[in-house]
């Protein structure tokens, strides 16, 4: 992967083109015609969606033991604004926070949410899954997926789904900067496994970390989720093939 063009309005959890501006912006969506099992016939620059083999999400399972370093966040508030572009809800972030690992330093851009989960853990689906994603300078991408269970309100969903647009294509301001390390579960420890973009175009080459300790949300803060929404927005597991999830 080489240049990124980060655009807002270009539909799916990671919000951008790879390599080019997205051409026409051919639709898709979460069922019928347009759903994730024809992706792949929809453009040409979709074809990764059907022919890829390092397709995300996955079901993580049958893992493989692994000394994984600390992933070292550096995160501060930078959140700017919060749009629906009808695939989700984003939330794009300033400049200035990041996280290291293996000696590579990822820049947060956004952060984003689908419900149900994409990726499970061993067959489990959870109500709420968030992607912060991270570009190096190289525009290599890293993903941050957490998990959410249901219980008691977060502390950072609050002042954010206050401004969470109903209507997409939709954005607003945020009044503050919030920092999302607010949102994160107290343990970091991770699984990690190669994968690629859950929505078109799904380029492959994405690293993906998923924090095994779910952070909390509460029913209403799920609810007005999905209520927004109108759909479920997760793409269906993934064959795993030949790649091995660490832990």
């Amino acid at each position: 992967m080489n240049q990124i063009k980060f655009n807002v309005f270009v539909s799916g959890v990671l919000a951008m083109t790879v390599n080019a501006i997205a051409h026409g912006g051919t639709h898709w969506g979460y069922s019928g015609e347009t759903g994730p099992d024809n992706w792949g016939k929809l453009d040409p620059d979709y074809a990764a969606c059907a022919t890829g083999k390092n397709q995300s999400p996955i079901d993580l399972a049958n893992f493989t033991e692994a000394d994984l370093e600390p992933i070292a966040f550096a995160y501060k508030p930078g959140t700017t604004e919060i749009l629906n572009n009808g695939h989700t809800v984003l939330i794009n972030y300033a400049t200035g926070s990041s996280i290291t690992v293996d000696g590579r330093v990822f820049e947060l851009k956004q952060f984003s949410f689908h419900a149900p989960s994409e990726n499970t853990i061993n067959g489990k689906h959870f109500p709420l899954e968030s992607h912060l994603v991270h570009a190096d300078k190289e525009g290599n991408l890293a993903v941050v997926a957490v998990m959410f269970e249901m219980g008691r309100n977060n502390a950072l969903l609050s002042p954010l789904w206050m401004k969470m647009p109903d209507k997409a294509g939709d954005r607003n301001a945020l009044p503050k900067p919030y920092d999302v390390s607010a949102m994160l579960p107290s343990d970091r420890d991770y699984y990690r496994f190669d994968g690629s973009l859950t929505t078109p175009p799904c380029s492959e080459g994405v690293l993906w970390f998923v924090l095994k300790q779910p952070a909390i949300a509460s029913k209403p803060q799920i609810d007005r989720f999905t209520t927004v929404m109108g759909h479920p927005n997760n793409r269906p597991v993934q064959p795993v093939n030949e790649r091995e999830v660490l832990k």
